[in-house]
């Protein structure tokens, strides 16, 4: 067995039974410091002197391969590990590792519904729903997707404007008054739609007991408090599955599909940023790749040239 294949042996061991980690574990490790050896005998060099810029250059490598960064976190960590017990017994002074970071995996874009598909959720009904139910979840809906306002914000405002309001809609101008992130007041347009959904849900409002009337929040729920945020989750996840949709909507998913459809009709970037609230424009850039995607798909349906190409 050779030298490095040793002190590999060694640490298993030592993690085995002074750390007790499963079996599943110590196997995992193997594959990884036995690859981190592979690379060091291609280096030509021994474990104990495998240097910073070494391990910067098998990340690059890996990294190019396809790897994920959280593959790469993984198997750094498991080398930083490594390293560290060959600290301590003395083999090397310094942790080639300790510095090094796997690449930030691209953030996930958000979950946005399609045109047709964040259509058919705003005008899917319920014909043996509960009225007063009905017309408060068109409402919420209407005002979610039309307005891009966050859940927190939709479930703040109250019927009226006030001092102790977080947020109001002003039904003469047609706008929404909300508390956003960071305890930032924006104003933002309502739609005809949803103007006309607030006025039905209203009208259903007041029609409940003293306990409606008295309650200064705009959507309450059957006791007549304030709606939480977990119940407008459950309410469109319900309502979601009776419009035939294939996955269940979030009040978030609906902020996103207003940001999305909006930019891709106007192009204004600035104008999107402003509606949404967001402090920096960088968090609104996110969006120019979802228009990003519904442009490629345009393309791939319309361009004679993609459709040769898909068919060469």
């Amino acid at each position: 067995m050779s030298g490095d294949a040793a002190l590999i042996e060694r640490y298993l061991e030592h993690v085995r039974v002074g750390k007790r980690l499963a079996a599943r574990t110590v196997e995992l490790y193997s594959l990884d410091l036995h690859k981190l050896a592979d690379n060091a005998t291609q280096a030509g060099v021994p474990l104990a002197q495998v240097q910073n810029a070494h391990i910067r250059r098998w990340v690059a490598q890996m990294h190019g391969a396809g790897r994920s960064g959280r593959g790469i976190a993984l198997i750094l960590s498991g080398w930083r590990g490594f390293y560290t017990w060959l600290g301590r017994e003395g083999l090397v002074t310094s942790n080639p590792v300790q510095d090094v970071r796997a690449p930030k995996a691209p953030k996930p874009l958000p979950k946005a519904l399609g045109v047709d598909d964040a259509m058919q959720f705003a005008d899917a009904r319920d014909p043996e729903a509960d009225p007063w139910l009905e017309a408060r979840d068109i409402a919420m809906i209407e005002l979610l997707y039309g307005s891009g306002l966050r859940v927190g914000e939709l479930v703040g405002l109250d019927v009226t404007a006030g001092d102790e309001a977080r947020g109001w809609v002003d039904m003469q101008e047609a706008q929404a008054h909300v508390l956003g992130k960071g305890s930032k007041r924006r104003s933002v347009p309502v739609g005809s739609q949803a103007m006309d959904a607030l006025r039905a849900w209203l009208a259903a409002r007041d029609s409940k007991p003293a306990a409606a009337r008295t309650q200064p929040a705009l959507f309450i729920g059957r006791n007549g408090t304030r709606l939480s945020a977990q119940a407008v989750w459950q309410r469109l996840k319900q309502r979601s599955a009776r419009a035939g949709l294939a996955a269940p909507v979030h009040p978030h998913m609906l902020r996103h599909s207003f940001a999305s459809h909006v930019l891709q009709s106007s192009g204004d970037l600035r104008a999107v940023q402003e509606l949404l609230g967001h402090a920096n424009i960088t968090t609104t850039q996110v969006y120019t790749r979802l228009d990003f995607q519904h442009l490629a798909k345009a393309y791939d349906a319309a361009h004679p040239r993609a459709r040769a190409t898909r068919k060469t």
